[in-house]
């Protein structure tokens, strides 16, 4: 009877994978030895493997290449970065080796875009999409941009409001772009986005405020879906949708050209994961061919927003199994060096799944197991896996460690969870660590960001001792006299 972890791993699913392989009963992640990486920087740890990011833009620009090139399009394509998925500075100077665009979210983006530009990250060449429902000082900023020059910088348009306000404080003529109000699925809480001007208000809306006014040039019709793109009758309808809004658009606006699809791409969420990037690339770029072939008018540019597909497969966290508690008959709990919460809070917040493996003991029994987080939190657990309703590790033994590994993480996580910020009970966040390679393909570690301390939380609750001031007592006059003044 086979009872070891590699032989349900085997039995499960279709193993070693290209990014999974094992060695000496250890876990390996695109060649890296994670036992290794533990021995050098300990645990808990998160990680960030760098090169990823440029893989997955590749791909996408070759799929979109070859879809392209075979249905004879005439539009090109462009490759934006949502930058929400993950801000930090390795992440785009990445993302940006690749000639690619970028999409923000909210105010503080645009220091960033601002940033990016003054050390020649990004050039006048760059489309920014701002996106998002714009507040007074995110309006600003993007005027700001736009009036130094950043011709390419494209405002969404959110609602009817943002584009008077937007010409109020843009000097001279600029460019923009609607996003279209996407109806939801039949089963989601609401019917139509949030986001966004519903379909039938967007050509009205053309013909009464952009049509005439000379300030403003329409450029971009921007469609997304919560669900994301996949390959069902609810999306495919949605598309439709938005092109015939597009067909209309273009034929009484002659400066429209770019369909900005938004993102969705899925990441992989299981060793079972299986979806056919390529085909609905193909699909995609066939529809608009075809819907516009039919309306006798010219294809669009087609842009895309990809954040989690960008970074998410890129990260990862390491923990140590700690102990482990047999609660009653049927639960083992075992105990992990950190927390759920606070690292990864996507798998409590929305019961999201992360590929989870064990990092080392393969050849060893397995046993049935709940994971628990250390905070004093009832939801702080993880019990299932993407495709089994249970998680299975090798069995815990007190003398032989056993540490475990969650994969493609790296898209929202530290945001979410507020890095470098407070954590929930106090668990400290683990300390981070970049991975890249060189030009010959080594390996290169470096430390990001040490696990807090008891002193960084003590500095942001305000217990920082070196600063508390020496207090008088105040005489009675002065404090009749305060008490007066504040009344």
């Amino acid at each position: 009877m086979k009872t070891k972890y590699i032989d349900l791993i085997e039995q499960t699913y279709d193993f070693p994978q290209r990014e999974f392989t094992l060695a000496e009963n250890n876990l390996h992640f695109h060649g890296i030895d994670l036992m290794a990486l533990i021995d050098h920087y300990g645990s808990p740890l998160k990680f960030t493997y760098i090169p990823k990011i440029s893989e997955n833009i590749q791909r996408a620009k070759k799929w979109f290449a070859t879809a392209i090139q075979k249905h004879g399009y005439a539009g090109r394509y462009h490759y934006c970065y949502c930058t929400k998925s993950s801000h930090f500075e390795h992440v785009l100077n990445e993302a940006l080796k690749n000639n690619i665009h970028i999409e923000t979210s909210s105010t503080f983006d645009i220091d960033i875009v601002e940033h990016l530009k003054a050390s020649g990250k990004i050039s006048d060449s760059t489309f920014v999409l701002c996106n998002g429902f714009k507040r007074d000082e995110y309006l600003d900023k993007i005027a700001r941009f736009i009036n130094n020059g950043h011709n390419n910088c494209i405002p969404i348009i959110d609602n009817f409001e943002e584009l008077d306000l937007l010409g109020n404080e843009i000097h001279g003529k600029f460019k923009v772009g609607i996003r279209i109000a996407s109806e939801e699925e039949p089963k989601f809480e609401f019917y139509t986005s949030r986001l966004g001007i519903g379909y039938k208000d967007i050509v009205p809306f053309y013909s009464k405020a952009i049509k005439d006014n000379p300030k403003v040039e329409l450029k971009m019709l921007h469609f997304f879906i919560n669900t994301g793109i996949r390959d069902t009758a609810y999306y495919w309808n949605e598309l439709l949708k938005c092109l015939k809004v597009y067909i209309n658009l273009k034929k009484i606006c002659p400066t429209l050209d770019s369909l900005n699809i938004g993102g969705g791409f899925p990441i992989k969420n299981s060793l079972a994961f299986d979806y056919d990037y390529e085909y609905m690339v193909d699909e995609i770029v066939n529809q608009i061919n075809q819907a516009c072939r039919e309306a006798n008018v010219p294809v669009p540019d087609i842009f895309t927003e990809f954040g989690s597909f960008t970074v998410g497969e890129s990260g990862g966290a390491i923990y140590q199994i700690l102990h482990q508690k047999q609660q009653n008959d049927r639960e083992k709990w075992n105990m992990i060096n950190s927390s759920f919460i606070t690292t990864i809070p996507d798998s409590w917040a929305i019961s999201k799944r992360f590929i989870l493996l064990a990092l080392n003991r393969w050849n060893e029994e397995y046993e049935r197991v709940l994971l628990g987080g250390l905070t004093c939190d009832s939801d702080d657990y993880y019990n299932s896996e993407q495709h089994m309703n249970a998680v299975y590790l090798p069995k815990f033994k007190k003398e032989r460690p056993l540490y475990v590994g969650f994969f493609n993480t790296g898209a929202y996580q530290e945001t979410i969870g507020g890095f470098g910020g407070l954590q929930h009970c106090l668990i400290p966040q683990p300390k981070h660590v970049l991975i890249d390679r060189d030009v010959e393909g080594n390996l290169n570690t470096r430390v990001f960001a040490e696990q807090q301390t008891a002193s960084d939380f003590l500095s942001i609750l305000g217990y920082n001792q070196s600063k508390v001031a020496k207090s008088k007592p105040l005489r009675e006059k002065q404090m009749a006299k305060r008490t007066l003044a504040v009344k």
